[in-house]
Formats: C-alpha cells, structure tokens, sequence
C-alpha cells in the first residue's frame, strides 16, 4: 500500500485563514484520511487547540507574526526549514502572504521521504497587491515579492477568479500555476444549534438588528458601516447594530460611534469564539468591504438564511448575485447601503425571495466539502497519486 501524502501546512494569521483551515482540514481528514497525512506548523497567534484532534501534530513557530522584521523573519525562515526537514513532507502549503514568503523561502531545496524535492503550493487567501489605498510604492513591492516567490511555487491556489485573474493582469506566473478553489464553509457546524450570548441581552426587546462580521479594519470597512448605520437609525428608529470582531481600527470606530450618537443602539463585541450565535440574531447581515479576495462570511450568512447588503468589490459579486441573493452597493456608499437595509426592512417578500436563492446558491457552490475535494484532487494530480488512488472525474 502507497504511503499517505504527506502535507505540511504553513500558517501564520489567525482568522479567517484559522477559520477556513479548520473547515478545510476537517473535511481533508473525514473524507481522506486513508490518502492524506496532515502536519500544521504555525504562529503562537493561532489556536492550536483547534487543530489537535485533524492533524497528526502542531508546530509552533514563535517569531512568525505579521510585522515585517528582518531578523525575526530569517530565524522563522530557518525553524521552518528544520521543521519541514524534520517532517520530509511531499507537499508544503503555505498559506497568506507572510507564511508564504517564509514557508516558499525555507523549502527551497529540501526533498520527501522519497528524496524527490518537496511540492510547493501556496494561497495567498487574497493577494496583498490588491489592497485599496495603499502606497504605489508598497504595492510595487508586493508584486514584487510574489513575481520572485512564483518560480520556486508549484502551484498558486486562488480562491476566486478575481484573484486569478489580477495574479494575471500582474504578471505573477504563468497561467499552468494558477488554479481556482474557492473558500467553502463547513455545513455541519454551520447548521449545528447556537445559543443566545450574554451580550446579546444588551439588544432591546424587538430591536431590528443590523449586523456584519469582520476585523476592525480599513479593509472591512467598519467606519462605512457606523456611517451607514447613522442613516438607517433615522429611518428605523428600532434598529440596532452589532459588530462582531475587533482590531486596530477599534478605537477610531468606537469614536465614530459616539460622534454619531449611536452609543445606545451599538455593541462591538470582540474577539469571539463563535461569531454564528450573533450572526443568527441579525435582522440583516452586511459587509462593506472596500476589497476582498472572497468574504468567507458572505456563504456563512447565506446558509443561515439572512438578507444580505454587501459592496460590489472585487471577488465579492462572484458570491452575490445583485437582486439574486443579495442586494449589492458600491464601495464607500454609506448610503447605498443604508437605503438597501430600509428596503429589506421594508420589503419582507423581498428579504424571503433573497434568502430561498441563497440557501440553494450556497449549498450548491460554497460547500467545504468540494474545497476539500478539489484540494485531494490537486495533491494527487501534483505528487502523481491520481492513477494510484484512482480519479473518479
């Protein structure tokens, strides 16, 4: 019998990529374990507790945390390069921008269990070059770094085609690297029970709760959101507002908050363990992000039936269709999206027929299940297992 494959996955961001990796190797270890052996080397900031019981071991990289530090990234590049020596896996994947310069630069010449030299993959779970408002010149070099990266890369895992085609449009790699997987969510645990939070009796009896989920950051947009919630309270006079998540921008938001003197009808809740017991409280759900590689959220929303108003960015109307399963404004139109919630709120037919379509778009494309498949499928195809393991497409 064939040895299993052996995969080593890189990771230094807690998350969205903790989040999407748990689904992901959830889903890699039911269906495939038979096949696919994983190892997990990561930053201390992810919660190895998680991982635990769908990985045969954790490793913890100490100096691998997101702030650009040239001697903290050499010592991370070489602890990594021992740890994939150590493991001689047949496939390192990296994933997100910083674990996949110091997991692509580590593996660099070192060979599997069969001497044959490692298999890289890597997933920049949205590329940092496509980020809003950023420096030219930081942006340059983004691109940079990825061009240098791409030949010591096997393969480039893009989770939307607005990713695959701005690593096109950029010149990363040659097309034959790039394939599309798209982010899935993990419908056992979406569809679990949820109960109520504490936090969530600060909600008055009959509030109209408008909510979104996401990093208080320039990316997610939060001080559109506070803005629009402005407008909506005018309008809805019972609404309320929850952001569930935290971050840099926290203070800023809490300050646009009282400026527009919503302290009363407004909770950010923090860092939580499981954002669906708020998201099932939500009368609406949004995201106002200014860019996204995807919004794993989107599918998380859809699949526990809430209305959606979303920015019509990037890889965004892939998932939300305008008028389908979703109502879609352009980005930083805080007002938009205020008179997107009015009409939900107003429109219950309209909110029933969004919510019908979702249910089916979501189970249909944005299953884990077909992530974790496609992602089987690759590491086969790229360790030449399809014949042995027999490939039923």
């Amino acid at each position: 019998m064939a040895k299993k494959v052996r995969v080593l996955h890189i990771a230094e961001a807690p998350g969205g990529v903790e989040r999407y990796l748990v689904a992901l190797l959830t889903k890699l270890k039911q269906n495939y374990s038979d096949e696919l052996e994983h190892i997990l080397v990561c930053s201390d900031s992810i919660d190895a507790g998680k991982f635990t019981d769908i990985v045969s071991k954790v490793e913890h990289v100490a100096d691998m945390h997101h702030p650009i530090s040239a001697s903290a990234d050499f010592r991370s590049i070489m602890e990594v390069r021992k740890l994939i020596s150590k493991y001689k896996p047949d496939i390192v994947y990296c994933h997100s921008s910083k674990a996949g310069a110091i997991g692509r630069l580590a593996n660099i010449g070192l060979k599997n269990r069969q001497g044959k030299p490692n298999i890289s993959i890597y997933n920049a779970h949205g590329w940092a070059f496509n980020m809003k408002g950023a420096d030219k010149k930081l942006i340059s070099s983004y691109v940079m770094i990825e061009k240098m990266l791409a030949p010591v890369t096997d393969s480039i895992v893009c989770i939307s085609e607005f990713e695959k085609n701005t690593a096109l449009a950029h010149g990363i790699c040659e097309p034959s690297k790039l394939h599309v997987i798209y982010n899935g969510i993990d419908f056992d645990e979406e569809c679990a029970p949820h109960t109520k939070p504490l936090d969530m009796s600060l909600i008055p009896e009959g509030a109209f709760v408008v909510g979104t989920v996401g990093r208080l950051a320039t990316q997610k947009a939060p001080d559109i959101f506070v803005k629009a919630a402005s407008v909506i309270k005018k309008r809805i006079p019972e609404a309320f507002f929850v952001i569930v998540g935290d971050g840099l921008n926290r203070k800023e938001t809490e300050k646009l908050v009282r400026e527009y003197g919503l302290r009363d009808s407004f909770l950010i809740t923090g860092w939580v363990n499981d954002p669906f017991n708020y998201i099932c409280n939500f009368d609406v759900a949004m995201l106002m992000s200014r860019w996204e590689g995807f919004g794993l959220v989107l599918p998380e929303y859809m699949l526990i039936r809430k209305p959606i108003v979303a920015s019509n960015v990037d890889a965004i109307p892939e998932i939300i269709q305008d008028g389908v399963n979703g109502l879609l404004v352009e980005r930083e139109d805080y007002y938009g999206a205020a008179e997107a919630v009015v009409r939900l709120h107003d429109d219950p037919e309209l909110r029933e027929y969004l919510v019908e379509n979702e249910v089916k778009i979501v189970k249909d494309r944005f299953n884990v299940e077909r992530t974790a498949k496609e992602h089987r499928d690759l590491f086969m195809r790229l360790t030449g297992r399809e014949e042995e393991s027999g490939n039923e497409d």
